[in-house]
């Protein structure tokens, strides 16, 4: 049975710890927060099977824990990992991976010279919908992925630290990468703060990747819509994923354009082509239960995770890029 001890025990924290602490073959074991309140209702709420603490060198130094999962602010993330990485632990880390690429290369090495797995809850990339778009992709069901675009907006919590560009968009950037798989080469942002000083609650994001694919990231929490929706446009046939209807996930829709031949001439044009729209079944799972499964087959198979370290890193140079260009005024920036 894998022991898990968690650092970060905040409202998405509470999510992961219920998705671990429902796993078969996972325990538990160990919980770490600085609100001993938040801890109080850990106990409660898991009948005292999880023990807490305000330590969290109580994690390291406790050899039956097998793995972390690390909840913690962006800009902790990096500091709890690498201690745990170093302590023999495998590492779970929220997104983003880090707030700065040095941090994360750093956070990867360690995970190397240790020999123990470093994952990054890249959730989207374990939406089975996500999936199955992914795998119309790679039948070319679609026919060559021209553009994709999604948006992200809510009349949501404010942040007090973070933008919207660092808080929502990490999502549609793995998923953008994911679905075109194409490298990203440069993107620009552009956003206002109209609700905090600095800290932009709408962002407009654009990203450029190699082969001429383009890919815009809508993202608000001051937005009178709640739409999580995206859409890829593709050389056959288009797609729709909307996260937020309970029953229709993926809508496949047959339009587009053809080139016709005029009789007995050399002239071509162009005609609209309106087809039939399919909406395909899509089983759904938890994300959250596919995604912390995941890391549990992982280090009981010796496997590399899906979203790995690499895979933060890669969507981390996005974000940094788009932060600059946002701090730029929408000025394009190459991605390193």
């Amino acid at each position: 049975m894998l022991k898990i001890a968690q650092i970060g025990i905040g409202s998405w924290g509470r999510n992961l710890l219920r998705n671990f602490a429902a796993l078969s073959d996972s325990q538990v074991t160990l919980c770490c927060d600085q609100n001993k309140k938040v801890l109080e209702s850990i106990k409660a709420q898991y009948n005292n099977k999880i023990k807490v603490t305000t330590r969290f060198d109580d994690i390291l130094e406790d050899p039956d824990i097998d793995a972390v999962v690390v909840a913690t602010l962006p800009q902790t993330h990096a500091h709890f990992a690498i201690k745990a990485l170093s302590s023999g632990k495998h590492v779970f880390v929220e997104k983003p991976l880090s707030l700065d690429i040095a941090d994360a290369e750093k956070m990867i090495k360690a995970a190397e010279r240790n020999k123990r797995l470093l994952m990054v809850g890249h959730l989207l990339l374990y939406h089975p919908a996500v999936r199955k778009l992914k795998g119309y992709i790679e039948q070319g069901y679609l026919g060559d992925v021209r553009y994709l675009y999604s948006t992200r907006v809510n009349l949501g919590q404010v942040r007090e630290m973070e933008n919207a560009l660092w808080s929502l968009t990490a999502h549609d950037i793995s998923v953008a990468m994911y679905l075109s798989n194409k490298k990203p080469l440069k993107v620009s942002a552009t956003g206002k703060a109209y609700l905090r000083k600095n800290i932009q609650d709408v962002v407009f994001l654009n990203i450029s990747f190699k082969d001429n694919v383009i890919a815009h990231i809508h993202a608000s929490w001051l937005d009178p819509h709640k739409i999580r929706k995206f859409t890829v446009v593709g050389s056959k046939k288009m797609a729709v994923f909307d996260d937020m209807d309970p029953a229709e996930k993926i809508r496949i829709y047959d339009k587009g354009y053809d080139w016709q031949k005029n009789v007995g001439t050399y002239d071509t044009f162009l005609t609209l082509r309106e087809g039939d729209i399919n909406i395909p079944r899509v089983d759904m799972v938890e994300p959250l239960k596919l995604e912390c499964q995941h890391f549990v087959d992982c280090i009981r198979d010796r496997k590399r995770p899906f979203t790995d370290g690499e895979s933060g890193l890669s969507v981390l140079k996005v974000l940094k890029a788009a932060q600059e260009s946002l701090e730029l005024d929408g000025v394009p920036v190459k991605i390193k």
